[in-house]
């Protein structure tokens, strides 16, 4: 056996593809600390992985595989589709041909890291940034040590799913504190993370640029605010790791460098902590301003944001950076909507619509797109509310403005905790639906369960083990009464009523929820018809700066004979 050698694994086959940042971030950790590393790739390979899977470790015996999971569905209220069947495949053909330990990772892993675990039979987890217990687990498992000496790895035992105890508290104060203690810091904020294009069994940022249309950079890890739906405090840590501004735009100048000019942000969102955003961009600023042939001058950035803070100062630092376009999420409009919803840690709002505005002037002043997102179907939302946020959201003067129906449920989202505790394994709560439900859906609080596995199963699969992914739409949206009583009762026309209810010259920069046959637009990522024929296209950046003009792109991809097939 190689002690020497680490496995990381991306078992991500939805397309178009998205980079594995996490794989380059485990692969810098991991090298540092002196161990090779090779990736094992399945994006390119989605219909052949299994013979990708037994070439690559017919020849190789590693000291650890690791796997990220980065979703464990879409998280689209319409569609509901689950990857974890598919990652378990992907699970089980590795144990089939190798002896190594696996352990898996991710934000998706994360929002449920105990329960899949158990679901995918593997010998250990990471909750949260994983690039330093990854590295600890290495080098205890080289040493001949137990892995019980790792501070917050997760570990299936046989008999259950524990985690080792760290020293102190590092993720949200939830139920779940006795099996989270750790202050171990899990995130390396030190260092830029090694970008690579081209090298064999490596990442290939290039390859996934070109296939994608973006890459990716993380400015910070964590969030200390308390939004009703979000999991990335828990998922992430409840604090702001904020990364090196000079080492994040060290990897931003390698990335451009290597000819990845579109890079996104994946924090969560860049503006909050505006202080080190701001720093960051000084550095770009700066480096452009020194150097006549850095390749930053051929940065193009795209952000994720809240609505405040956002000054004039970071709208000008943005564009000066080369920044296109900015994904602000107000979620609504009405304050009795959003009053307990998008808080700071400690219950206060910390914008309100005004803000929006002044995201959409100040992008719109210095020449930056915008893409306005909504959230509708929160708790007390009528068809009267969205009305309301819809005639507001188009009066705005946004590039696109998105809507999604309904709310993913997770184990350890403020809303989902809070539904678990009034169903409390009796009572159904009006709006907790799931297309594959064939019961009553009930969900009992984590003191009412006999183990953490139990707890969170719950929120992704039934009594019988089936697969039944979560989701809640306010029951006083006009569906029909049938549709509501039933578990799997589809909350179709609403989605209908927007549709007819904007006006048919809006829908070029309106993206709405979409069903089967309902209309001829998809707005879900995964494998999207438009977004496919666009990366065969040749065009860059975020998808949506290119939906105004949906229509001619897919015409165009017609004429040539382009089809929704992404070839590996």
């Amino acid at each position: 056996m190689s002690q020497e050698l680490v496995v990381l694994v991306n078992p991500n086959k939805l397309h178009p593809p998205i980079t594995p940042y996490a794989l380059d971030i485990l692969t810098t950790s991991l090298e540092a600390a002196g161990f090779r590393v090779e990736v094992l790739d399945l994006t390119f390979r989605r219909d052949d992985w299994r013979s990708a899977v037994e070439e690559f470790f017919a020849d190789r015996e590693p000291l650890l595989v690791g796997i990220t999971i980065r979703n464990t569905d879409t998280i689209y209220p319409q569609e509901q589709r689950v990857f974890l069947p598919e990652h378990r495949e992907i699970v089980q053909a590795i144990q089939a041909v190798s002896s190594a330990p696996i352990i898996a990772g991710g934000v998706g892993f994360s929002s449920m890291p105990f329960a899949l675990v158990d679901y995918f039979g593997i010998d250990f987890g990471v909750k949260g940034p994983g690039e330093i217990i990854i590295s600890r687990l290495a080098k205890a498992l080289a040493g001949g040590v137990s892995p019980r000496t790792v501070p917050g790895l997760i570990i299936n035992t046989g008999d259950g799913v524990t985690r080792v105890p760290g020293d102190g508290v590092w993720v949200s104060e939830l139920p779940l504190r006795h099996e989270l203690e750790g202050r171990a810091e899990f995130a390396n904020r030190e260092t830029a993370y090694t970008r690579r294009s081209g090298e064999p069994w490596k990442v290939d940022n290039l390859k996934y640029y070109q296939r994608g249309g973006l890459g990716n950079i993380l400015t910070k890890n964590g969030c200390p605010f308390a939004c009703t739906h979000c999991v990335e405090p828990d998922a992430k840590g409840n604090r702001f790791a904020r990364r090196q501004p000079e080492k994040v735009v060290d990897e931003m100048e390698a990335l451009t460098g290597q000819g990845v000019l579109d890079l996104h942000t994946t924090d969560s969102e860049f503006n909050l902590n505006i202080g080190n955003s701001k720093a960051i961009l000084r550095e770009i600023v700066r480096r452009k301003n020194a150097d006549a042939s850095s390749p930053l001058h051929r940065l193009r950035l795209w952000i994720y944001s809240q609505p405040a803070p956002f000054d004039e100062e970071f709208a000008e630092l943005l564009a000066q950076a080369g920044c296109r376009g900015v994904n602000v999420a107000p979620d609504h409009v009405r304050e009795d909507i959003l009053k307990g919803w998008k808080v700071t840690s400690g219950g206060a709002r910390y914008y309100t619509f005004d803000n929006t505005r002044e995201v959409c002037r100040l992008a719109n002043k210095y020449g930056m797109l915008t893409m306005v997102e909504v959230m509708a179907g929160m708790p007390g939302e009528t068809w009267e509310t969205l009305r309301e946020c819809v005639d507001a959201m188009l009066a705005l003067d946004a590039t696109v403005v998105g809507f999604t129906l309904g709310i993913r449920l997770f184990p350890y989202s403020p809303l989902g905790i809070e539904f678990a505790r009034r169903s409390a394994g009796v009572h159904t709560v009006a709006g907790v639906q799931s297309n594959t439900a064939t019961r009553p859906i009930t969900i009992r609080p984590i003191e009412s369960c006999a183990s953490v596995v139990e707890y969170e199963r719950q929120f992704m699969f039934d009594e019988d083990g089936e697969l039944r992914p979560l989701y809640y739409f306010s029951p006083d949206l006009p569906e029909d009464k049938e549709t509501m009583s039933l578990p799997n009762g589809r909350w179709l026309r609403t989605v209908e009523m927007l549709w007819k209810y904007i006006p048919e010259e809006d829908h070029p920069r309106v993206m709405l929820p979409t069903a089967p046959g309902l209309t001829k637009d998809d707005n879900n990522y995964a494998d999207n018809p438009f977004l496919t024929c666009l990366v065969q296209m040749g065009y860059k950046g975020a998808f949506w700066s290119h939906w105004r003009q949906r229509d001619e792109i897919l015409l165009e991809a017609a004429a040539r004979g382009l089809t929704a097939e992404v070839v590996g």
